[in-house]
């Protein structure tokens, strides 16, 4: 049964989200409107809008290059990561092997060890086979996710096994119940999962800093950062030109989750249910 929208409490709750949900997006929005604002005009608060801070970003501040390095990193991050973790969650959730709650507890350990503490031996090993300042030295250290590969366990656990017998009696192998059979089930999960990881690894910036040197290289993250060095003028810093890369910057994030969306709602609830 749906709840009846007309009832005074009912109404009460829908206002009170929906002033919730403006006040979360009030940020994102004041910076959108900052973002269209020239400097002269944000300093003295008069109106006087201007699409020069996005040609600037773009094209003099290399955000377009530094765009293009975040897709591509995250987006492989993304899709490797999701594809050792469903593999590794399928290994888990249905075969029993020599070790393997062993090898589950200590993946799971995994999360509570701060990912700061591996950043040096990251940096070393890379530096020793001669990957930094390279897209490989900024996605090898990132394809392994734990929680990944934890969370889609647990719903992978959930999915009947006779499923995967009847696959098995017809003749597939594990690769194809997995593919054919596990896959297209977990899909809100792994959607889920996916979006999580997208965005963990979008907003890194420690690990770029440190494994790239090359300015062809910088993900927006790193490029962000150095906008604070833009100065308009003495010990004044250029706030709507940093609004605009900031705009750019979770463009993609924004247009993941709309995507992805409903699955991810989907994905949750499912998960909680089971």
């Amino acid at each position: 049964m749906k709840p009846d929208e007309t009832r005074p409490g009912n109404r009460i709750l829908t206002w009170l989200a929906l002033a919730g949900g403006l006040l979360f997006l009030f940020p994102a929005l004041y910076s959108i409107f900052m973002s269209f604002q020239t400097v002269d005009a944000y300093y003295t608060g008069t109106l006087d809008f201007t699409l020069e801070n996005y040609q600037l970003a773009i094209g003099q501040f290399h955000f377009a290059r530094y765009l293009f390095n975040s897709l591509i990193v995250s987006g492989t991050v993304t899709v490797m990561g999701l594809a050792f973790a469903t593999m590794a969650a399928f290994a888990f959730a249905r075969f029993r092997f020599a070790g393997g709650n062993l090898l589950f507890a200590a993946v799971v350990a995994t999360l509570m060890i701060p990912s700061h503490i591996s950043l040096i031996p990251n940096y070393l090993s890379l530096a020793r086979v001669g990957l930094l300042d390279t897209y490989a030295g900024l996605i090898l250290p990132a394809i392994s996710n734990g929680f990944a590969a934890f969370f889609l366990r647990q719903y992978i656990r959930g999915i009947p096994v006779a499923l995967d017998e009847a696959a098995y009696m017809d003749g597939a192998t594990p690769l194809q119940v997995l593919w054919r059979v596990i896959v297209p089930i977990a899909r809100p999960a792994i959607f889920s999962m996916g979006l999580f990881i997208f965005i963990s690894e979008w907003n890194s910036y420690i690990w770029p800093l440190v494994a790239v040197g090359d300015e062809d290289l910088y993900t927006l993250q790193v490029g962000l950062a150095r906008l604070y060095k833009v100065n308009p003028g003495e010990d004044v810093v250029n706030w709507p030109l940093v609004m605009a890369a900031s705009t750019i910057t979770i463009l993609p994030i924004l247009l993941g989750f709309i995507f992805v969306e409903r699955h991810l709602v989907r994905g949750i609830t499912m998960g909680a249910v089971k």
